[in-house]
């Protein structure tokens, strides 16, 4: 037997659709239950308790997506682990997954757990290798790309409709260079030296009165369509500072033809203030922040803070820190009207903004 769930946030929100989907797959209409309108401040889904009391061993539980099923990691875990002890199996959008096929579950946690290719498991489990590419296809897992690099699980990916729809938004660092340039194209010992000396012509100092370079807070802001990226050099990370290059950012999107509607974070503190609450207020931006000790949510822009350091901070000898922080316009132009992303079918970001004078579509 084949039981159908479905599940939506709001009651705005329809259910159709989902229906639509699971009864294509087998499940027959009195047996789809459903929870409409409960939001993320309350745990309880009666919907879902009842489709897991009328599945019995053998059965099926189906879902048209796994976001569906479950709002995280922690709860599909919880749910699969249920699965399993019932000997339930469960079909995602048409894919079925079976718990009891002991086989398939080593594959699939010596793929997550050690990153192996099919060669390598059909090795250990003296399977042919055919069949064990047939199964990481079947389960979503054939390519190491679509398996997260720090948590072993798979990558789950997600974009907005249109620019403006979320701004990412996070503050890097960079250590200043110092006159006549850094260890990475000195060497370790003249780089040493003209830290030293440049610290002494400043007069800055660390915590222990040791003469120190500086450090740079890049600020930076990218829209979650386009790619289309901001970025500033102010000398502090502080709430009031973030504060203004929010305010810059909107604006400079604005001139873009790009209105923002949401602002994504970490949980900096400048991004846990009141004052940054009250700006997204003041702007009609809603405020978002990422789950604590998950900074995969924001990938995004971890992803740009890649491209600066590769193409802005290290990618060639300053000797001084005002001539890498006067080269950071270069690379942002080049980053937004130039510079091929993989992500948006090989195009430069600035071409996904359609308001543009020279890009009405």
């Amino acid at each position: 037997m084949i039981v159908g769930y479905a599940r939506c946030s709001t009651d705005e929100q329809d259910l159709t659709a989902q229906r639509q989907q699971l009864v294509a797959l087998g499940v027959a209409p009195d047996r789809i239950y459903v929870d409409q309108g409960l939001t993320h401040t309350t745990r309880s889904r009666p919907g879902l308790r009842e489709a897991l009391a009328a599945v019995q061993a053998g059965d099926t539980l189906a879902v048209t997506k796994l976001d569906r099923l479950a709002r995280s990691v922690t709860d599909a875990r919880a749910i699969a682990d249920e699965l399993v002890a019932r000997q339930v199996a469960l079909s995602l959008g048409g894919t079925l997954h079976d718990p009891t096929d002991p086989v398939k579950r080593q594959i699939v946690a010596l793929r997550w757990r050690h990153r192996l290719g099919p060669v390598q498991i059909a090795g250990k489990l003296q399977l042919p290798a055919s069949t064990v590419d047939a199964v990481l296809l079947r389960c979503r897992i054939s390519r190491l790309r679509q398996i997260d690099r720090v948590v072993c699980e798979p990558i789950r990916r997600y974009e907005h409709d249109a620019p403006g729809a979320m701004l990412h938004v996070d503050v890097t660092k960079f250590g200043s260079v110092p006159d006549g340039g850094g260890h990475r194209f000195v060497g370790r010992q003249q780089g040493e030296k003209n830290r030293s000396a440049t610290a002494e012509r400043t007069g800055n100092r660390n915590h222990r009165g040791e003469p120190r370079t500086g450090v740079n807070y890049v600020h930076t802001v990218i829209d979650d369509r386009s790619r289309v990226a901001y970025a500033e050099i102010p000398g502090n990370e502080k709430s009031s500072t973030a504060v203004d290059v929010l305010r810059n950012a909107v604006a400079w999107f604005a001139d873009r033809g790009i209105q923002t509607q949401r602002v994504l974070s970490d949980n900096g503190s400048c991004y846990r203030s009141f004052l940054w609450r009250d700006t997204c207020a003041e702007l009609e931006i809603t405020a978002k922040r990422t789950r604590p000790y998950r900074p995969q949510t924001n990938g995004k822009i971890e992803g740009f803070h890649r491209t600066l350091a590769d193409g802005w901070a290290y990618a060639r000898r300053y000797q001084s820190d005002g001539e890498r922080r006067a080269a950071l316009p270069s690379l942002i132009h080049f980053y937004n009207h130039h510079r091929l992303h993989t992500a948006i079918g090989n195009q430069p970001p600035i071409s996904l903004l359609t308001n543009l004078p020279v890009q009405y579509t």
